[in-house]
């Protein structure tokens, strides 16, 4: 029988494993290379974050501008309600229901629509004594419930809120003005951001020996609605007399917009 040459054998398969080993190696390098490059584009800040500009290699610019916008507001959201503790749950549930209708009545004779008043909380809680030597007991129940009522006309607001309180509400969370139609003053708002944007688009190009050229991408960066809180009082105690109008200063709602923009540049 002929004798068979392992030794090339041997030289052709650690051929194959060198091959291998250099191609895993490679694919490897490309894998890793490839993850640095994305973690490097993740970590960069993004362009709306920043109310810079910046040049693309000289053809065009982006920024951000912002705009601002005010308007008085024409109507105002209220959360009143009553708290009322008792001995039992029937009576405390049913003593703050009474009180609660004459609140809803009083809200009905101030105008106040139906749909307007909606109810933001309801709860009912045991109220426990605890001493030295632990859990006592029970000493009663407490129970709250709140309504937010919209009032379509801020000047009758005073009125509205002496009215409530008058009927029983003992507390008042705040009152939150706002504009029923707010489209003129968003339109506003994005009109200013337009004209700063395009000022911080010709000072950058300026500053680069640029020549600024028309808009070609423009994309709006949403925002919050404005917010103009008036916290007016809460947890007051509730006398016989007559309940006097309290003084309501609505002020003014401003209104924010961000548009960031691309130009041509030269």
């Amino acid at each position: 029988m002929p004798e068979i040459d392992h030794r090339a054998e041997n030289f052709q398969i650690d051929k194959e494993n060198e091959m291998f080993t250099d191609k895993r190696s490679r694919l490897f390098l490309f894998v890793l290379l490839t993850a640095f490059a994305l973690l490097a584009v993740a970590c960069t800040p993004g362009t709306a974050q920043t109310v810079t500009g910046q040049a693309n290699d000289g053809s065009a610019i982006t920024v951000v501008g912002q705009g601002e916008a005010f308007g008085e507001p024409d109507q105002a959201n209220v959360q009143v309600g009553v708290e009322i503790f008792a001995e039992t749950v029937e009576e405390a549930t049913s003593e703050n229901q009474a009180i609660l209708d004459k609140i809803m009545a009083a809200l009905e004779e101030q105008g106040i629509a139906p749909e307007d008043i909606q109810t933001a909380n309801y709860s009912l809680w045991a109220e426990q004594n605890y001493s030295e030597r632990g859990f006592e007991g029970v000493t009663g129940y407490r129970v709250s419930n709140q309504v937010n009522v919209t009032v379509r006309d801020i000047n009758v607001l005073g009125e509205v809120l002496a009215a409530v309180t008058e009927a029983g509400a003992n507390s008042i969370h705040g009152v939150y003005f706002s504009v029923a139609d707010p489209a003129a003053l968003e339109a506003k708002a994005r009109a200013a951001a337009m004209e700063d944007a395009q000022a911080r688009a010709e000072e950058l190009a300026g500053l680069a020996g640029l020549e600024l050229g028309e808009a070609k991408v423009v994309s709006e960066i949403i925002g919050g609605p404005p917010i103009s809180p008036l916290r007016v009082g809460g947890g007051f105690a509730v006398e016989e007399a007559a309940i006097p109008e309290p003084g309501i200063s609505p002020g003014q709602l401003s209104f924010h917009a961000q548009v960031q923009v691309t130009f041509d540049a030269q």
